[in-house]
């Protein structure tokens, strides 16, 4: 055997011997795993859409997982400041997972002179778990009832005001987006989250929202709030008789917003794959899977890679959203 021959040859012996000793040790890591109790942060107020999420899987997760999952409320700063708190945490072990809500995700790092994280480099993805529509809804006493009607109401009046869960959440990107082709300027009220906005939306203190249907739907069923249209491409199966925001008039309006699981980069790709095929798994029950689309959302899924390719993609996508209003922070 030459000495070419020979070097090949060890270094294929060599590759094998690496793989058998890593293989082992990704299967601990995923036996270990989870060790300890699991802390969900959601960086967002305790009633609204996303602490809805986060609480249906806790309670699965634990189940499967067979530890104690805590739904660990960190609201702040349009979500990154929880989001800044799992980018952070130390050790990087997957006991500490994030709600990844498309705002700090995506949305924040266009919005904000700084950030106080890096979504794409801090904070590995997981899975995505929605991808919803919202619902351009008001306060009944407000007397509109289409989209054309808050328009005209929008040009003449100065007393409407919109309120969104936050600085650069979907509630507040969809309503700047309903300004900027409608061509009027309804103020934004940005919220802790979507729970105190949706208060003061019944309450009367502002009178318009783009809200995430799965949690404004029982105010509307109960006619506590009425239904102008949706953001989606098509129809709502919860609201067949609300339009969609192109068939009320305005042409080519489509905005989907979208949540995900994400943990510190770092940890351990066992971890992470396990942890992605337990919650596929969860998404497949059926029962499981009612509830979910009660929230307003379709169940999404997939893997940690397909999620990843999201996140980049929409960075681009609503951060364009954000130049084109014009929207700055202090």
């Amino acid at each position: 055997m030459n000495r070419t021959a020979f070097l090949k040859l060890g270094a294929t012996l060599g590759a094998a011997v690496t793989l058998a000793l890593l293989i082992p040790l990704a299967s601990h890591a995923q036996d270990s795993y989870p060790s300890k109790t699991i802390r969900f942060v959601v960086p967002y107020p305790p009633g609204g859409p996303t602490d809805l999420m986060a609480r249906l899987l806790s309670v699965e997760l634990q189940n499967r997982l067979g530890v104690t999952v805590i739904v660990d409320n960190k609201g702040g700063a349009g979500g990154n400041l929880g989001s800044a708190e799992v980018a952070r945490q130390s050790p990087a072990d997957g006991h500490t997972l994030l709600l990844a809500a498309s705002g700090p995700m995506a949305v924040n790092s266009t919005l904000f002179r700084s950030m106080p994280f890096n979504p794409l480099t801090d904070l590995a993805p997981v899975i995505q778990i929605s991808a919803f529509p919202l619902v351009l809804e008001v306060n009944p006493k407000l007397g509109v009832k289409t989209v054309k009607e808050l328009v005209a109401l929008a040009k003449s009046s100065k007393d409407l005001s919109f309120a969104s869960a936050g600085n650069g959440t979907p509630q507040h990107l969809a309503g700047e987006l309903f300004n900027t082709q409608m061509d009027i300027k309804i103020p934004h009220i940005p919220y802790r989250g979507a729970g105190p906005a949706l208060n003061d939306l019944l309450g009367g203190q502002v009178n318009v929202m783009f809200d995430i249907l799965g949690s404004s739907l029982p105010y509307i069923q109960a006619g506590k709030l009425t239904p102008l249209a949706v953001t989606s491409a098509k129809r709502s199966t919860l609201l067949p008789n609300v339009p969609t925001m192109a068939e009320a008039g305005v042409a080519g309006y489509e905005f989907t917003g979208w949540h995900g699981i994400a943990v510190r980069t770092g940890t351990p790709a066992p971890v992470i794959d396990k942890l992605n095929s337990t919650l596929n798994a969860i998404f497949k029950e059926p029962e499981f899977h009612k509830k979910w689309e009660a929230l307003g959302t379709p169940v999404v899924g997939g893997t940690a890679a397909q999620f990843g390719e999201l996140i980049k993609k929409e960075t681009v996508r609503l951060g364009k959203v954000v130049k084109d209003s014009g929207v700055t922070l202090d």
